[in-house]
């Protein structure tokens, strides 16, 4: 007794203050599940984003060239086996190079408006997530180049090294495109090694080639951010080429044609690889309509046009790859006798 008085007790088992109990319960519970999906949503959303996935334009200006090679190097439609291995190894190792290029550059990018909101700069995924997911990409895209020859995965070391290389670049030299388009086009001789075991004049020109379409592409990418790269002492061949930019874009785009024509005269390609060629010079002159004004949007449509001529050289090199009795059939004018 308290003053005089006996306790009130609460009696738990009464009907209505057990539902009242089991509601509370309830609602907790399925506060928490909210909170535990929506944490899971958020951070696959973050890691998505880190990979690019929402932005594959880069997976496919590495995918193109990759299937150039695989169909170049034997003349013929690949072994499904191995067009796989390789267009899965496309996907893994860009996302794994994203990663490492947000890693390297989440002190920077926190001062960059385009790219301040990016999951490590933003603190949506801490860098010991990241460098975990990058082995975890690194180690599955091993696995898949590991089902091909020797040459092809000793290649591969050197994919690896190169992807991590590149992003610390743009702090040393003016030239980080010159390095993205040797790391970009190590999938051609990486698809050479895989389907003929040797590097032939083919294979050097298409190197060549992807390297100056690389230089040319990225240096419209780099058109964008100059103005904030030139305030963090950034490098890119954007800064390097200055006024002459858009007349050296034009340049490397030139060799690129040339290249591509020495590839389709030395492989004895069809009428039809030339025309796609042509096709590509048009979006080429088509860029640089875009670009005249240096606006960043226009850039930024100019570069994601690239998309298009990787797409145009490999139904060239496709249709004029076709066994003779497919390519009269679907082109009867280009192949008549």
């Amino acid at each position: 007794m308290i003053y005089g008085r006996e306790p009130h007790l609460v009696d738990c088992a009464h009907p209505n203050l057990h539902a009242v109990y089991q509601h509370l319960i309830d609602v907790v519970i399925r506060r928490s599940n909210q909170l535990i999906h929506s944490s899971i949503q958020n951070k696959c959303e973050a890691y998505c984003r880190l990979m690019r996935i929402d932005k594959p334009i880069g997976s496919l200006l590495l995918m193109w060239p990759t299937l150039w090679s695989l169909w170049l190097a034997g003349m013929a439609i690949p072994a499904l086996s191995t067009l796989t291995v390789f267009t899965l190894g496309v996907f893994f190792m860009r996302a794994a190079g994203c990663v490492i290029n947000d890693y390297a550059d989440r002190k920077i990018d926190r001062y960059v408006k385009r790219t301040r909101d990016r999951p490590l700069p933003s603190g949506a995924i801490s860098e010991q997530e990241a460098k975990l997911l990058f082995g975890a990409l690194v180690g599955i895209s091993l696995s898949l180049v590991l089902m091909l020859n020797s040459m092809t995965i000793a290649l591969s070391t050197a994919a690896i090294a190169m992807t991590c290389v590149y992003p610390f670049m743009k702090r040393y030299t003016h030239l980080p495109q010159l390095m993205l388009g040797v790391t970009f086009g190590w999938s051609i001789p990486m698809a050479f090694s895989a389907v003929s075991e040797h590097l032939d004049l083919k294979c050097c020109l298409l190197f060549l080639a992807n390297i100056t379409w690389t230089m040319a592409y990225d240096t419209q990418y780099a058109m964008i951010d100059r103005d904030d790269d030139l305030l963090l002492g950034i490098k890119s061949t954007a800064i390097l080429f200055g006024r002459f930019d858009k007349l050296l874009i034009g340049f490397l785009q030139l060799i690129t044609l040339v290249l591509l024509g020495l590839i389709g005269w030395q492989g004895t390609l069809g009428v039809i690889y030339y025309i796609s060629l042509v096709g590509a010079a048009g979006s080429f002159l088509w860029q640089h309509k875009l670009i005249r004004n240096r606006e960043r949007q226009a850039c930024f449509r100019a570069f994601l046009n690239n998309n298009f001529v990787g797409m145009l050289i490999f139904i060239g090199i496709f249709l004029s790859l076709l066994p003779p009795g497919a390519s009269n059939f679907y082109f009867p004018y280009f192949y008549a006798k």
